[in-house]
């Protein structure tokens, strides 16, 4: 049966239909046809497939004449299923050959596993023809850590949180997809907090909580969904020093490989330099300095 993170993802692309091009184009740099109008259309694909085989959501892209240019699957995968590789063949070969457009396949799958998986290529008999499912997954998915970023495309960081909450870079994510979460309505930041919240392991999810609860102190305003979660989940725990811990977690994380980096590209370090590296609270000039790792000759460059 459908969960609540599996209907909430179907239901950001049928809210929001034109993400699917948008995303075909700047994510897996394809070129999508020009179009005028993108809509929901799986009430007609009940008519097309036999009840064993549901797409979640079919997607039609229209040039402005009216034309039908494109036909896109929408297919959310949170677990390995065996029978999808029968049924998304049968998808695309039905919907091409009733509507007469092009069609493809795109795969919601935030699990790693789950997305190398979805995006094998499907041969159809004989290795005479295949079908290759596009997949959203943390391979494609950017990692959104600009909460300025987030905010312009809060669908989007709320897949880079899915996708790449549980990363080393985890907790910068989720801040900015916290952030982004704050500029929507009350119903739909609960939702989608939900379905971060959900796909997280520890120690990340006391992290998203501990996070909440300090969006919540500073600005009660813009966060006003947190009353009600914080009612009905964990957060009535947290401490702050629990928040200072996870920060420090992963400043931890980034020291050590900016220092794993040096090694390996035989750059000594001397002793106040290590220092230096140590004392280093600032995960930005964290992250410029494993950035200048590359191409530097000294630690000097390095931390310039």
């Amino acid at each position: 049966m459908p969960t609540l993170e599996h209907n909430a993802l179907v239901e950001m692309f049928r809210e929001h239909p034109e993400l699917a091009p948008l995303w075909l184009a700047t994510l897996f740099h394809l070129e999508v046809p020009s179009h005028a109008s993108v809509g929901v259309v799986e009430s007609s694909l009940d008519q097309l497939i036999p009840v064993e085989f549901r797409a979640d959501l079919v997607l039609e892209l229209r040039d402005a004449s009216g034309a039908l240019v494109l036909a896109i699957v929408i297919e959310v995968q949170r677990d390995m299923d065996p029978d999808k590789k029968f049924s998304w063949p049968t998808y695309v070969t039905v919907v091409r050959a009733k509507k007469r457009c092009g069609t493809v396949v795109l795969v919601i799958a935030p699990d790693a596993c789950v997305a190398a998986w979805a995006a094998e290529s499907i041969d159809l008999g004989l290795g005479l023809g295949h079908v290759e499912p596009l997949v959203l997954g943390p391979a494609v998915v950017p990692e959104i850590t600009d909460p300025a970023e987030a905010e312009k495309d809060a669908e989007l960081a709320v897949l880079s949180a899915v996708a790449h909450g549980n990363g080393p870079n985890g907790f910068a994510v989720l801040r900015a997809a916290l952030v982004a979460l704050g500029r929507l309505d009350q119903e739909h930041a609960m939702v989608y907090f939900q379905v971060i919240w959900s796909g997280l392991r520890e120690p990340m999810r006391r992290a998203l909580e501990a996070l909440v609860m300090e969006r919540q102190i500073e600005d009660d305003a813009r966060f006003p969904f947190v009353r009600e979660l914080m009612d009905r989940s964990e957060l009535k725990g947290l401490r702050e020093g629990k928040l200072a811990g996870l920060r420090e977690g992963e400043l931890k994380g980034k020291r050590d490989t900016l220092l794993r980096l040096l090694a390996r590209a035989g750059i000594a370090v001397a002793a106040n330099e290590s220092a230096r590296i140590h004392a280093c609270t600032d995960i930005a000039t964290l992250d410029r300095w494993i950035d200048n790792v590359l191409g530097a000759k000294t630690a000097t460059d390095v931390l310039s």
